[in-house]
């Protein structure tokens, strides 16, 4: 009798129109909708409304004394001219350099050194001394880039330490000016970057670390293999999945070289190497009044860093049978 009823259960439910099903897990469910409500109303207001400025992309704005709202859907439709103008601009192949070189560059050291670290960290066995290197692996990354951009500054200047080190060691007899040569722009910016996020980046590892079952590390020490087997056999492959949907998300910021740290650390001398699309869409629609041309620029870089997401996203669940969606 049971089975019959369970499956009279299911026949019954599965009758019933999706509409009243969603409603029952609605009701069902009511308090977890509930606490999730804040959250939605923040993404529409603050993520989904703002887009409704990206039609500044396809018309010719120019501010008035008049609402925003009614100066933006007023102002005359010039469609993709703007975009055309980026394009055919002599500045496009520059700021595109730019912005790919400096952020290859970036991923190259940052993406693998929190990896490095969540490994290091997981080896340590003296719980103080592992807490301390956590919270100073951590703390670079609550500094504003204010502050760091003049550490670096600091560090880099001609009677700074890295020329004092430079001058010990006899590498080289007179200082290097690092931030007056646009050759070590991106390296500057990447070392930076990497030093400044790889602490804060490496909690997600060593919270992947943290879920493999110690048995397997137990079995392994049986076997006969060492830390470093350990590591490749057991650690690796376990955080595989965190590290191909890390690499998606970093992938998919492939445009987004960093305002901050470019802004900053960038100056007349070094702006060949320096100027990228954020810090380019900066100058042109901020200082020069070119809003909708900004903003053109602003909606390109969204457009292909989207599509790159999808096309990584792709590759890697055909690949490996992981992906973020």
């Amino acid at each position: 009798m049971k089975p019959a009823t369970t499956l009279q259960t299911r026949s019954d439910i599965n009758i019933n129109p999706p509409g009243k099903r969603r409603w029952a897990i609605l009701k069902q469910q009511k308090y977890l909708f509930l606490m999730m409500l804040p959250g939605l109303i923040w993404a529409i207001v603050f993520a989904y409304t703002p887009m409704v400025g990206l039609y500044m992309s396809f018309v010719n704005y120019q501010p008035t004394l008049g609402g925003f709202w009614s100066t933006l859907f007023t102002s005359e439709f010039v469609g993709f001219e703007w975009f055309r103008y980026f394009f055919n601009n002599g500045d496009f192949w520059i700021v595109m350099r730019n912005t790919l070189a400096s952020t290859l560059i970036t991923l190259l050291f940052s993406f693998p050194m929190p990896i490095l670290i969540a490994i290091a960290i997981n080896e340590i066995k003296n719980v103080k001394f592992k807490k301390t290197v956590q919270t100073a692996s951590y703390l670079p990354y609550f500094i504003s880039w204010v502050i760091a951009a003049n550490i670096i500054v600091t560090l880099l200047s001609s009677d700074g330490a890295i020329n004092g080190i430079l001058k010990f060691f006899h590498i080289t007899n007179e200082s290097v000016l690092f931030l007056q040569n646009g050759k070590y722009f991106w390296w500057i910016v990447a070392l930076g970057n990497t030093w400044k996020d790889m602490g804060y980046s490496s909690i997600m590892y060593l919270a992947a670390i943290s879920s493999i079952n110690p048995e397997l590390y137990e079995a392994a020490k049986v076997d006969g293999a060492n830390r470093f087997k350990q590591i490749r056999f057991i650690t690796l492959p376990h955080l595989k999945p965190t590290i191909v949907i890390l690499l998606i998300l970093a992938l998919g910021g492939i445009l987004n070289a960093g305002f901050d740290q470019h802004f900053l650390l960038g100056n007349d001398l070094t702006r060949d190497y320096s100027d990228v699309l954020s810090t380019y869409s900066f100058r042109y629609g901020i200082q020069n009044g070119m809003f909708s041309y900004a903003a053109a620029v602003g909606m390109f870089s969204s457009v292909v860093a989207f599509i790159i997401v999808v096309i990584v996203n792709y590759t890697a669940k055909k690949l490996n049978g992981q992906s973020l969606f």
